[in-house]
């Protein structure tokens, strides 16, 4: 078998090879070698003894990449059309959507995140940013971009599953989101805004997310969400009416498991639209 490296893709044995993963750091701990996993396609982080990994064979790895890809351009194709479908011919309207800021610290994630808003048009800022770093720079982006939506996302996971629900210290990145929404609100109050914010990623500790004042959040049930997730709740705040409330029921249908995945109070939309009749 090969040598086990950064960079390399695997599969977790004892976890019936059920989440694929990128090895980000291999470390000694007690004697044994513990790799640091990111998932190749899945907001979620973990660790495992590099003898529970096994290398995912490059044919796999680049049929799932495909998968991924095509599902991404398939959900860009199908707002598109359902875009063209609702337009009407005989009204002109100026439409500007919501603004929105981005912070992923995934590199790959920030940039198919990117590329899926410019494909819709929506005004878009997305910045690569780690999860520890997101809560000391997210008041000064807030102040350089001035957006009307925040999302930070990332990687997360649960360090022990079904049990400590509601400790802080069994999540392995909630802890940086929360700071952030806090930070975020913070900004919110000194300067008068009202900035809709999604947070969390995979397993994240949603209770903790939403008194700390995110608008929407990850993960009720503690599963694993989907890559697209956290860009269409964006997409849908931007693209409603900013005299229409959106709840979690206007999205869910969109929403890969549903409020198992993401929740929240809902917002006020952020497009403001000029129609005139011909």
């Amino acid at each position: 078998m090969k040598q086990l490296k950064k960079g390399s893709i695997v599969v977790r044995k004892s976890h019936q090879k059920d989440v694929i993963f990128t090895i980000t750091k291999i470390i000694k701990a007690n004697q044994n070698e513990i790799a640091l996993l990111h998932g190749l396609i899945e907001r979620f982080e973990a660790d495992s003894p590099v003898d529970d990994l096994e290398i995912v064979k490059p044919s796999i790895v680049k049929e799932e990449l495909n998968k991924f890809n095509q599902k991404i351009d398939n959900k860009i194709n199908e707002t598109l059309t359902l875009r063209t479908l609702n337009q009407n011919r005989h009204i002109h309207e100026k439409v500007i959507t919501g603004k929105i800021l981005h912070l992923d610290g995934d590199k790959k994630y920030s940039t198919k995140s990117y590329y899926y808003y410019k494909k819709l048009g929506l005004n878009a800022i997305v910045k690569n940013i780690p999860e520890y770093q997101q809560p000391k720079v997210v008041y000064s982006l807030l102040e350089i971009y001035n957006p009307d939506i925040l999302i930070i996302t990332g990687h997360d996971g649960m360090i022990k599953r079904n049990i400590g629900y509601h400790d802080i210290y069994n999540y392995r990145n909630s802890r940086h989101f929360i700071q952030t929404v806090k930070e975020a609100r913070r900004y919110d109050t000194e300067h008068q805004k009202n900035t809709v914010i999604f947070a969390g990623a995979c397993q994240s500790y949603f209770e903790a997310l939403i008194s700390a004042g995110a608008n929407f959040a990850s993960s009720p049930a503690r599963i694993l969400i989907d890559f697209l997730d956290p860009i269409v709740i964006a997409e849908k705040v931007a693209l409603t009416e900013n005299n229409k409330y959106i709840t979690i029921d206007d999205i869910v249908d969109e929403l890969r498991d549903g409020k198992k995945g993401v929740d929240g109070i809902g917002a006020k939309g952020k497009m403001i639209r000029d129609v005139t009749f011909l």
